[in-house]
């Protein structure tokens, strides 16, 4: 999977964000402000970290070798999915719609609001965000 389709699909959900606050080297979106995907998208192959339910985080490693534990994030609740072709796109598709839903889940009636009545602004809202990484090669 190349940075350009799984980066339009991590932002074409409700209230998502794209930020950079642990450095230039991760992309991390966000759902009303929580994380719920970061993306090493100067790693060789990508990889990104997906928030995942403990006991289907454990299955997805057992069955994947390209799934593994949360690299720098709580092992219980994260998984680190390398993107190098072996699994189908639609699979990881898959994972990242469901790393999005527990955190809109875990949602306090507050957030729930906001999240509801969230619409985009412009730039910094996760679309249209001035941050471009480089895509050699990405025709995706």
């Amino acid at each position: 999977m190349k940075l350009g389709t799984i980066r339009d699909a991590l932002l074409a959900k409700q209230a998502v964000t794209e930020e950079q606050p642990f450095g230039p080297d991760v992309l991390v979106y966000k759902v009303a402000g929580k994380m719920y995907a970061l993306v090493g998208w100067k790693n060789d192959p990508l990889t990104v970290n997906l928030k995942a339910d403990p006991e289907d985080a454990i299955a997805q490693r057992e069955r994947h070798a390209a799934i593994a534990p949360g690299y720098h994030m709580s092992k219980k609740h994260w998984n680190t999915v390398t993107l190098d072709g072996s699994l189908p796109e639609d699979y990881v598709l898959e994972l990242a719609q469901a790393s999005y839903d527990l955190i809109v889940a875990s949602f306090t009636r507050k957030q729930r609001a906001e999240y509801e009545a969230w619409e985009p602004t412009g730039p910094g809202d996760g679309f249209g965000l001035p941050f471009e990484p480089p895509l050699p090669g990405d025709d995706a």
